[in-house]
């Protein structure tokens, strides 16, 4: 919504306005390997709190804005803050809930998938009523009087209390700790990666592509609308579900499980999505299904390679999201304008979250010794 808004409001053109969205989200994604470094050392409380401060105010100074390098600069601003916060928000989880990960992980990050099925309609009413400007400073006002009190109680548990808190044997025995570069000398950590890079590109291509994807198969508007509400709600769902899931009967079993279903969604989305119910119905099955991903991957590194140094091991995975948006965004635009459809870079993803689900086998995708590396 608020790429039309910015055109609206400046009459600039589509990859101007496309490069804002693309330095928020590499903004948030990048700086997470580093904020999590530094929370990790000394704690998440202050740079919690300084990500609050950087998130509200990129927002409001993106208000007063008139050029596009000034919005990449606070726009970018507010993503570094918003990704700051997203890390040590799943660390917590992982830290505190060594026994229920894939739950408390899955709980934490639904805010950040469902949160616009909740506030969607509010900032598009703000926004017709009161303009953009208007509506980015109301946004960033409320962030600093919301969030910066919120982050005063984060706080990580002691490593002997974090043990502790484990209730059964296999979660103990995930305990041992592995810093960042031994984890990426471990062969599960570049299967983890793949996999979450394919299986979020998925709901990524929906989430920023939905428009045109409708336009291609001709959905009508009212059941465009109906999507706005649903796809985030199923995003943000489909976390808890998975979380919940993984923490009975496996975090590998589940990936097999969803990652098969979720291709099979995509390949019923691109033969019958020129029905209007069936294009909702799988573009909803894979919400449901394809928001998975961001509660199994931090439950699994902290599973696989202990909570000491969780933020940082899972800031350098999250990075996998800035090559999914490749993915969804650069190569499925390239796609779409050599081929005049979507169905070609739907079906690559499908295919790749196929290939996820075998490589996510048990067998395969089993804890790390340390002799593995």
């Amino acid at each position: 919504m608020f790429a039309f808004a910015l055109q609206k409001q400046f009459q600039w053109t589509l990859d101007t306005i496309g490069l804002t969205f693309t330095v928020f989200t590499y903004g948030a994604t990048f700086i997470q390997p580093f904020s999590g470094f530094i929370a990790d050392s000394y704690g998440p409380r202050k740079v919690a709190i300084t990500a609050s401060f950087l998130a509200g105010i990129g927002l409001v100074l993106a208000a007063t804005v008139d050029t596009p390098l000034l919005l990449y600069i606070y726009y970018g601003g507010g993503g570094i803050g918003v990704g700051v916060l997203y890390g040590i928000s799943t660390a917590c989880a992982i830290k505190w809930f060594p026994d229920r990960r894939g739950f408390a992980t899955g709980l934490v990050v639904f805010g950040f998938g469902a949160g616009t099925a909740i506030f969607n309609w509010h900032i598009q009413g703000v926004l017709e009523s009161k303009g953009l400007p208007a509506t980015w400073f109301y946004l960033g006002i409320l962030m600093l009087i919301t969030l910066v009190p919120l982050c005063l109680f984060y706080r990580y548990p002691p490593p002997n209390e974090a043990a502790s808190n484990a209730s059964n044997q296999e979660a103990r025995a995930t305990a041992t700790d592995y810093k960042p570069g031994e984890m990426l000398q471990s062969y599960q950590w570049y299967l983890i990666y793949f996999c979450f890079t394919f299986t979020v590109s998925i709901v990524l291509i929906f989430g920023a592509q939905m428009k045109m994807v409708a336009k291609e198969f001709h959905l009508p508007q009212n059941y465009f609308n109906i999507l706005l509400f649903l796809f985030p709600l199923g995003n943000g769902l489909s976390r808890v579900v998975a979380g919940f899931i993984s923490d009975r009967i496996g975090r590998a079993k589940t990936m097999v499980t969803f990652y098969t279903l979720l291709a099979f969604s995509i390949f019923g989305f691109v033969f019958f999505a020129k029905i209007p119910m069936l294009f909702v119905f799988f573009v909803f099955v894979a919400a449901l299904l394809g928001g998975a991903p961001f509660a199994l991957y931090p439950a699994t590194v902290g599973d696989y390679y202990g909570a000491r140094y969780a933020t940082t091991n899972y800031g350098i995975t999250y990075t996998a999201k800035a090559l999914a948006g490749l993915i969804s965004g650069w190569l499925s635009g390239y796609l779409v304008m050599q081929l005049g459809s979507f169905r070609v870079p739907l079906l690559l993803v499908a295919v790749g979250s196929l290939l996820a689900a075998v490589l996510s086998a048990p067998k395969l995708l089993k804890p790390p010794r340390r002799i593995d590396i």
